[in-house]
């Protein structure tokens, strides 16, 4: 059996809607396209009908994806929560030891990152990094210019807004 994958409640109804209107948009869009495309003649030079041939195996492939993820998704709310150690659902305040520049991160599940939302996926080297800390702690950080030292200042449990419609099509 395949192991679960956390996910928030936000980031498990965004996903469903997603796979909702690829069954119930897209699907039958590409459908209407290659009906149309099958009646412009000879399907071995009919490039509108390679492309929606091409688009159909796109869409049932991110179908399967998202179905599969669904029923291996493990939602986890993070506002039922609590404790100072940094762990799946967290918001993250972290603090850097030199500069003192501040960072907040939500951890959140796979499908549901977005770093220019401060959102990072549980699997990334960061979150990886900060998990089992607890406020206080310095953490050494991994990063494009090198490593630095990092102090969690802050770990709460908040709800965790979910992404606009398009930004789950990833």
């Amino acid at each position: 059996m395949s192991e679960k994958f956390p996910m928030t409640p936000s980031g498990f109804t965004a996903m469903k809607a997603h796979l909702k209107r690829l069954k119930d948009v897209d699907r039958p869009a590409n459908s209407r396209a290659i009906e149309i495309a099958r009646g412009h003649g000879d399907l071995s030079e009919n490039a509108d009908y390679s492309a929606a041939k091409e688009e159909q195996g796109l869409i049932e492939a991110k179908i399967r994806e998202l179905e599969a993820k669904s029923l291996m998704a493990e939602v986890i709310d993070p506002t039922k929560l609590s404790g100072t150690r940094v762990k799946f659902g967290a918001t993250v305040t972290i603090e850097d030891t030199d500069g003192g520049d501040s960072l907040t991160y939500v951890i959140v599940g796979e499908h549901e990152a977005d770093i220019k939302k401060g959102r990072i996926s549980i699997g990334a080297p960061v979150a990886r990094a900060l998990i089992g800390k607890e406020v206080g702690e310095t953490v050494t950080l991994p990063g494009v210019k090198g490593k630095r030292e990092v102090e969690v200042t802050k770990v709460e449990w908040l709800d965790v807004p979910a992404l606009d419609q398009a930004e789950t099509t990833s």
